[in-house]
């Protein structure tokens, strides 16, 4: 919500004063990009249950809440520093920043804020290596990815991903107290995913990307390579998927339903590589996302039947 405010000076003068913006609590929550979110929570409970030892129900609930607020900072600030660039893009010229809803100055604040927050709780109320990890996660997001990554290459989401893929790690971290193999998996599984997914969505949204000189893979390389690398990523993610197993992680029963899942997801990646419009890589993006969640979501059931050795 905009407000515009006069003086009586100004006013007798003919003058208006400076514009103030009053943005209101939907904004904010806009700034912590709420959908990206839920994936994050989700994934970073799935570490706080899979991981050995017990931590009691009110620290994991610290927990949980610390990596949902880290992620929103991580938004918030990602936000006030690409607003030129949202600003031309259609998926997200809506924003609060560029559609004049808020100031830079206060998502930045607000941003850091919550940043700051999440990880000196995280660390002094749940452990210090998942409060180090936490501020590892934001770290990397804005100033390897947003700041760096994002507009000076086409890797940008293959190496950017890694700050996707900590949140798991993060509530494993926060049972465990450390980095250990079964978190390790977890991170390997998300990064692997991430650059299929967000390609994608690069094939339909490649418009946006350049008029805003993001270096995305089909901007820069094409269509052809872009399906290519889809492809190679999706196929690499077969036997990873099934890697909870294999380390003696998971059942059998997960790996036969993962792997199925896998396939489904390379299915895909293979209508994507053959078709020439838009519609296999709006699918695959859409699947992406139910992929990612299906797979966590079976570790889950795997451990709550009983039905691997989880220690």
């Amino acid at each position: 919500m905009t407000d515009t405010v006069y003086s009586s000076s100004a006013s007798s003068a003919g003058h208006a004063a400076p514009q103030t913006v009053d943005p209101g609590v939907d904004d904010f929550i806009a700034l912590l990009k709420p959908r990206v979110m839920s994936l994050v929570v989700f994934t970073g409970a799935v570490g706080i249950f899979l991981a050995p030892g017990q931590l009691h129900p009110v620290l994991a609930f610290v927990a949980l809440l610390c990596i949902a607020v880290g992620a929103g900072a991580s938004g918030a600030i990602n936000m006030w520093y690409d607003r030129d660039i949202d600003a031309v893009m259609t998926r997200t010229a809506d924003r609060p920043i560029p559609a004049g809803r808020m100031e830079p100055e206060t998502a930045l604040a607000f941003g850091v804020t919550l940043a700051v927050a999440s990880v000196v709780v995280m660390g002094l109320a749940v452990n210090p290596v998942a409060g180090a990890l936490l501020a590892l996660t934001i770290g990397f997001y804005i100033f390897i990815y947003t700041m760096w990554l994002k507009r000076s290459t086409p890797q940008n989401i293959v190496i950017g991903g890694a700050a996707g893929a900590f949140p798991p790690m993060v509530g494993w971290a926060a049972v465990s107290g450390d980095v250990s193999l079964g978190g390790l998996v977890l991170f390997a599984l998300i990064f692997m995913w991430t650059p299929p997914h967000f390609w994608a969505l690069a094939l339909y949204r490649d418009g946006d990307y350049a008029r805003a000189g993001v270096p995305m893979l089909p901007v820069v390389a094409g269509r052809r390579e872009t399906k290519k690398q889809i492809l190679i990523y999706t196929v690499a993610l077969l036997p990873l998927s099934v890697t909870p197993w294999l380390i003696g992680m998971a059942s059998v029963w997960y790996a036969v339903a993962a792997g199925g899942l896998s396939l489904m997801f390379l299915g895909h990646a293979l209508r994507v590589a053959r078709s020439e419009g838009d519609a296999a890589p709006k699918a695959m993006f859409r699947f992406s996302i139910l992929y990612l969640f299906a797979q966590f979501a079976l570790m889950v059931a795997d451990k709550a039947l009983g039905l691997g050795v989880w220690s």
